[in-house]
């Protein structure tokens, strides 16, 4: 009988041929992490690529996205949350309402800060609610398709309970201002009582004052004007289209001798003693002393550099009917009150001696501005 053989008794594969090499499982490869959904991204997804919505839905709310990338930088939607919120809200009620009007280099901190010194209005609650309403409405996208768990720009309370209205001079406070001792020293005394001396007889802004070149001081029909305009080399210009405008000077000012400061003045500036930030702000040192010497001396909150504006406006708005409402506007910058085509092309046309006849109607009690004082 034959036996078999010993491969055939197990079933093993004879030795001459070659075992099978086990099967190898191919390692799936790792799905690729999912990239986070940035605000930026749902912007241009939700809302510029969105077909439906509306051009000023488009604008407002990509104005708004702008703003909080600003002031925080680009972000994942899924930690974006009250607090975040919050904070946006806080600022956009510390913003100048004058933001975006004019080119600028300041952070939108720095805006708030000048916006604090200068004592410039500063966004309304409507504005901040608008903002933030347009962030709510993209949340609510994001909401829906489970991008978020909640959104956080709903529920805010927008009437800003800090918000101080802003009001003119009294001459009792002038006073006060002008007896001050002057601390500072990073700016000269003298600047100091020039500055708010223009400020108090033209209603020129902070800004406007200090941004002034010898070349700003010319002769109009015969009359020394501050010429109010765009700087082309530093990139400086008025707030609005309006604030571009001649000042005539006033008597006080001649008086007090401001017509010489083109040639004493050292350097292509009108008013000595200032120094441009590295935002290129000129008179920003001039801003945060003045803030710091009126809590000193104990002025209210709502008195700023800006009361001088608001002083001489209220002057000229009660002075005898020979100075028209139209005149005021157009030596103040402010748009027409009574827009109409015939008034924008009145504006235009306010002959130098009627703005003179304005600059003249400006006048303080003797016992306000010294002689010497400033």
């Amino acid at each position: 009988m034959n036996l078999p053989s010993s491969a055939q008794e197990t079933g093993s594969v004879p030795v001459s041929e070659p075992i099978p090499k086990p099967r190898t499982v191919k390692k799936t490869a790792k799905a690729s992490k999912a990239q986070p959904l940035m605000l930026s991204g749902a912007l241009k997804r939700f809302v510029l690529d969105n077909p439906h919505a509306s051009a000023d839905t488009k604008q407002a709310t990509q104005r708004a996205v702008d703003l909080f990338l600003q002031a925080f930088g680009d972000a994942p939607v899924s930690i974006i949350g009250g607090e975040k919120a919050g904070a946006f809200r806080d600022l956009l009620f510390s913003l100048p309402a004058s933001l975006g009007k004019r080119k600028s280099s300041l952070t939108l901190g720095e805006e708030a800060q000048r916006a604090k010194q200068e004592g410039l209005p500063t966004l309304s609650g409507k504005s901040v609610k608008n903002h933030m309403m347009r962030l709510s409405a993209l949340w609510n996208q994001l909401h829906q398709r489970e991008l978020v768990t909640r959104n956080p720009w709903t529920g805010w309370n927008f009437e800003n309970g800090q918000k101080t209205i802003r009001r003119s001079w009294t001459a009792k406070e002038l006073a006060l201002l002008a007896s001050a001792s002057w601390h500072s020293t990073s700016v000269p005394e003298h600047t100091f009582r020039l500055v708010t001396l223009i400020a108090a007889y033209s209603g020129m802004r902070l800004g406007e004052i200090c941004a002034l070149r010898k070349e700003d001081l010319q002769n109009i029909d015969g009359i020394p004007c501050f010429m109010v305009r765009p700087h082309s080399d530093d990139g400086w210009s008025p707030k609005t289209e309006a604030s571009t405008r001649m000042v005539p000077v006033h008597p006080k000012l001649i008086e007090a001798g401001v017509l010489a400061l083109k040639d004493t003045t050292e350097g292509p500036y009108l008013i000595p003693g200032l120094e441009t930030s590295k935002q290129g702000v000129r008179g920003a040192a001039l801003g945060r002393a003045f803030s710091l010497l009126k809590t000193r001396i104990g002025l209210p909150a709502e008195i700023t550099f800006h009361s001088f504006r608001h002083t001489v406006s209220t002057q000229l708005r009660n002075a005898d009917a020979n100075i028209r409402e139209v005149w005021t506007d157009r030596l103040l910058g402010h748009e027409a009150t009574h827009k109409s085509q015939g008034t924008t092309t009145y504006l235009t046309s306010i002959s130098t001696a009627n703005l003179l006849q304005t600059i003249e109607a400006i006048s303080y009690p003797a016992t306000v501005f010294k002689k010497g004082t400033i």
